[in-house]
This record gives structure tokens, C-alpha cells and sequence, in this order.
């Protein structure tokens, strides 16, 4: 990446982290709220690959959590693995794949949720699963859902198309 590109995925992530933080999160749908940092360090990974998503995604939790003070690391590491999980899809499947932004923020925005709810439960907070995984995360899913191509045109817009130099061959059973 150039240092251009970095300063303006920075910038992306950062804007979208404060976005995050003062209006997004506030702005309850049936009981959840969409996460525009995640689905923002998803497109991220889904544009520049594992190593940018993870470094970005860790960068954005760390904006987010020193905000808010909340526990700090917790917001960082889920970030950082939903960028080099974005990344990893990207880097392993083929590159005109349209519905990639959506299937990408679909399965990282539960397995965030999941892993999530598993590292409040490890350091010995108290987890209600039922508001964590049903009631906020159903509507989470579907805003999620409606912002992933919107927000994944607009970061590869900003930020520039990645060049990979080819994508990773398909696996060939042979008996």
C-alpha cells in the first residue's frame, strides 16, 4: 500500500470509528444498532486483504474503545479478527464475486457478536446471551446487511481498488 492509501484508509477508519460512537450507535432499529466500524474494517479487509484489514480493524477498536472507556482490547481484538477474516475471504476466492461485501458482513457480524459475548463471559462480566445474541443481533444483522454495499463502494472509492496478483487456485480432488 502507498502511504496515500494508508493515510486515507486511516482516515476512513477514523471518521467511521467517531461516526460509530456519537451517532450511529444511538440509533436503535427495533432494538439493535448497526455497526458502521465493522461493516467499515470488513470492506476494508474485502479491498486490501488480512494483514491492512487486521491492522485497520485493530486501529478502529482502539479509537472506539478509548472513547468510550469501555474495557480495552475487548472492541480491538473483535475488530481485528472480522478484518483479517474479510481479508483471508477476500485473498481465498475469486475477485468478481458481487455479493462477497454481503456474505462477508453477514457471517463476520455474528461471529463478531459471538465472539464478542464469549470474551465479556471470560473476563467475568455478566452476559445476558438472550439481549446479546437475539435481541440486538437479529436487527444488527439485517442494518448491517443494508449498509455493507453502500459502505463497501464508498471505502473502495476512497481508499483505492487493492491489486493482488491472482487469486488463490481452486483445490482439485483427484481419487
Amino acid at each position: 500500500m502507498t502511504v496515500s492509501a494508508v493515510a486515507r484508509a486511516t482516515g476512513v477508519v477514523f471518521v467511521a470509528a467517531l461516526l460509530q460512537i456519537v451517532i450511529v450507535s444511538s440509533l436503535l432499529v427495533g432494538g439493535g444498532a448497526p455497526d458502521l466500524l465493522l461493516v467499515v474494517i470488513v470492506a476494508l479487509g474485502l479491498v486490501r486483504g488480512s494483514v491492512p484489514g487486521a491492522v485497520f480493524g485493530f486501529l478502529g477498536g482502539l479509537v472506539v474503545d478509548t472513547v468510550t472507556l469501555d474495557t480495552l482490547g475487548i472492541t480491538s481484538l473483535v475488530l481485528t479478527l472480522a478484518g483479517f477474516w474479510a481479508g483471508r475471504y477476500a485473498e481465498t476466492s475469486p475477485r468478481d464475486r458481487r455479493l462477497a461485501p454481503l456474505l462477508a458482513v453477514g457471517s463476520i457480524t455474528v461471529l463478531a457478536a459471538l465472539f464478542e459475548v464469549v470474551l465479556h463471559y471470560l473476563l467475568g462480566e455478566n452476559v445476558d446471551l438472550r439481549n446479546a445474541l437475539v435481541t440486538t443481533l437479529a436487527p444488527a444483522f439485517v442494518l448491517n446487511l443494508i449498509l455493507a454495499l453502500p459502505v463497501y463502494r464508498v471505502v473502495r472509492w476512497v481508499v483505492g481498488e487493492g491489486t493482488r496478483t491472482h487469486a488463490a487456485a481452486d483445490v482439485e480432488v483427484v481419487f
